[in-house]
């Protein structure tokens, strides 16, 4: 499998002890709430990307995890390895401190690691907040730095005068003119969200799929805090990812953060077109993947589901049967999802990834003709009893498309108002089977007209 990502733009990274603000400073620069701000340390763990554009040239910009020199373990080692794997990966790197805080022996270690990389470092002061706190960060010259940027994150103050020093010793990409906002054209990369609940392995499939280390993987639950945008090219094809933070019960969400990350998770699906929503064959499908695929029935969004670790799955062939039948009696909500078995560790099903991405894909953006659509609608109609009001049988006269992401149809009807749920529910389905979709919902819409006499 060939995978890459794409890097256009020069990249410039934010590195930095954990709790100096660097979350804040990538959103400001990304111009869009993409980390999470919370005032915990270690809040951001993966390298996070996003675009940026200032005074007309644009940059790709890069959050790292705090780095923890004092951690021990796997967890720590993997910070560590995150953080020297984004300033390998930059032209410039912006080293924010924290002004309340001072220079502290975690400071003078990353000084030390930056001066050995021989890269462009911008030493950039944070917690500036009030105009004559600037002498207090003298002391930061210590370090080793030319010039430092007092700023202030959360206010902005200095931000531009950090990105002008930046610009000019890295000048980026210049900007192209707008293109018009053709909402087909914008959507031509599929998006898709991988969900799943803690620690089913959203992060190993993402990097299995890159070749690389882009995320951080460790064998703690809940490692994955942010949802993380990720560029991929497949057979001269572009896709985006989205890793996100397993989604738990709200019964087990003890921290505020775990609230917040859930709910990140859950704007994911809002971003994209198509979500995998991966499951561990162990356990197979519960109760709060079910809900997840209610959100996903609502939202419109086409889905496959992916059940990993298929390596540790004994005699494959029952399981997988096992598996499917669970699936539809579990994700009753989503019975137009394919199930396909993969292992992110091995490698195993992931050949079939990307044929069945595209062609799930290619249905959520299907346009069906008129006469297409109301002939299946005619062959549907005579297969169910139809719901009656004072004795008259509900009559739809015609149908139409009214639009695609996901498959829209609009039908005419004597009485809409009697179609309740369970007929509505086996229309859908039975026209999705007779007009061959696959791997997206279609939304079903009603409007009154009067029979004419």
């Amino acid at each position: 499998m060939s995978a890459k990502t794409k890097n256009l733009e020069p990249i410039i990274a934010i590195v930095g002890r954990p709790n100096v603000g660097k979350s804040t400073l990538f959103n400001r620069l990304a111009r869009r709430w993409i980390a999470i701000v919370e005032d915990l340390p270690g809040v951001t763990r993966d390298r996070l990307y996003a675009e940026m554009e200032h005074n007309g040239l644009n940059y790709r910009l890069i959050d790292t995890g705090g780095w923890v020199p004092e951690g021990e373990g796997e967890f720590y080692k993997n910070l560590n390895d995150q953080l020297e794997i984004a300033i390998t990966e930059a032209e410039a790197v912006i080293f924010l401190l924290d002004l309340k805080e001072g220079v502290m022996p975690a400071d003078r270690m990353i000084a030390d690691k930056l001066r050995k990389a021989k890269k462009r470092v911008f030493y950039a002061v944070n917690k500036v907040d009030n105009s004559g706190q600037e002498k207090y960060a003298y002391e930061f010259y210590e370090l080793g730095a030319e010039k430092i940027f007092p700023i202030s994150s959360g206010h902005g103050r200095g931000v531009a005068e950090l990105m002008d020093a930046i610009v000019e010793a890295a000048p980026g990409v210049e900007a192209e003119e707008p293109a018009a906002q053709d909402e087909e054209l914008e959507t031509l990369t599929p998006r898709m969200a991988v969900l799943g609940r803690p620690n089913v392995g959203k992060s190993s499939l993402v990097n299995r799929l890159l070749g690389e280390e882009r995320l951080l993987v460790t064998s703690i639950p809940g490692t994955t805090r942010d949802t993380v945008d990720t560029e991929l090219e497949h057979d001269g094809k572009q896709y985006i990812f989205i890793d996100t933070a397993g989604v738990r019960r709200k019964s087990k969400i003890d921290e505020k953060l775990e609230r917040i990350s859930s709910l990140r998770s859950i704007k994911a699906i809002e971003r994209s077109h198509l979500v995998l929503l991966m499951l561990d064959p162990s356990e197979g499908p519960t109760d709060q993947d079910a809900k997840l695929g209610g959100l996903l029935l609502r939202r419109g969004r086409a889905c496959i589901v992916l059940v990993n670790k298929w390596d540790l799955v004994g005699k494959p062939e029952l399981a997988l049967k096992k598996i499917e039948s669970e699936v539809q009696a579990t994700l009753w909500h989503i019975p137009y999802a394919p199930v396909l078995p993969v292992s992110a560790k091995t490698g195993f099903g992931l050949k079939a990834l990307f044929p069945t991405i595209d062609k799930v894909f290619e249905q959520f953006r299907r346009k069906v003709t008129t006469g297409e659509l109301n002939r299946a609608l005619e062959k549907v109609m005579t297969q169910a009893p139809l719901p009656h009001h004072r004795g008259q049988p509900l009559r739809v006269y015609y149908a139409t498309q009214v639009r695609t992401r996901p498959p829209t149809f609009l039908f005419f009807a004597n009485y809409p108002e009697i179609i309740k749920e369970p007929f509505h529910r086996f229309l859908s389905s039975r026209l999705a089977l007779e007009l061959g979709f696959m791997g997206t919902p279609i939304m079903l819409q009603f409007r009154a007209r009067k029979k004419k006499s």
